[in-house]
C-alpha cells in the first residue's frame, strides 16, 4: 500500500501542521506537559498518546460525544490539523477529531504514539511485519511523525 496518502496531501501535512490555532503561551504550556509527561512514562515504561487522530464523517456528533462521556471541550477547527477540532488529553497530548479528507479516506482511530527515536522505531515496526504507510516526515515545531499498518489497523509514531 505504497500509495496510501497522496503525495499532495503529504505536502500539503508538511507545510500546514505547523500552523495552530494557539497563543505562544498555550504551545509552551502544551510543551512542558508533553515533556514532563513523557519523563513520567519513561520511568515507568508506559506508552503515551501524544496525538489521537479521529476521522469521522460526523465531526459534530462525535464531539459532542466525547465531550459529553469525558468531560472534555473541543476548540474550533485548526487549519493546520486538517482542520480538526481537538481537545487537551491528560498526559499531556491531544485528541483531535476531523472529517475525512479526500473521497478515499476511511473512518479511523489512530494513536500517535511517543517514542525517543521514529527511525528505530520504525525499523521495529517494520522488523515485526507492519507495511510502512507514511515514513518518518517532520512537522516544524512538532518533531516528526510516521504511520505504519499491522494487522489492518493504523498506527502512529511521533517523536518530539
Amino acid at each position: 500500500m505504497t500509495n496510501f496518502i497522496p503525495r499532495q496531501f503529504m505536502s500539503w501535512l508538511v507545510l500546514t501542521w505547523g500552523v495552530c490555532a494557539c497563543s505562544a503561551t498555550d504551545v509552551q504550556n502544551q510543551e512542558s506537559l508533553t515533556a514532563a509527561a513523557a519523563q513520567e512514562a519513561e520511568t515507568q515504561n508506559a506508552m503515551l498518546i501524544q496525538y489521537l487522530e479521529v476521522v469521522t464523517p460526523d465531526v459534530e456528533a462525535t464531539c459532542n460525544a466525547l465531550a459529553q462521556l469525558h468531560g472534555i471541550a473541543f476548540g474550533e477547527a485548526v487549519p493546520g490539523l486538517g482542520n480538526a477540532r481537538t481537545a487537551a488529553l491528560q498526559s499531556g497530548g491531544m485528541i483531535g477529531v476531523r472529517a475525512p479528507m479526500a473521497a478515499h479516506e476511511n473512518p479511523v482511530v489512530r494513536p500517535y504514539v511517543l517514542v525517543d527515536d521514529i527511525e528505530a522505531a520504525v525499523t521495529a515496526a517494520q522488523s515485526a511485519g507492519a507495511q510502512i504507510a507514511l515514513p518518518a516526515m517532520e512537522i516544524p515545531g512538532h518533531g516528526m511523525f510516521a504511520i505504519y499498518i499491522l494487522g489492518g489497523i493504523e498506527h502512529g509514531l511521533w517523536q518530539i
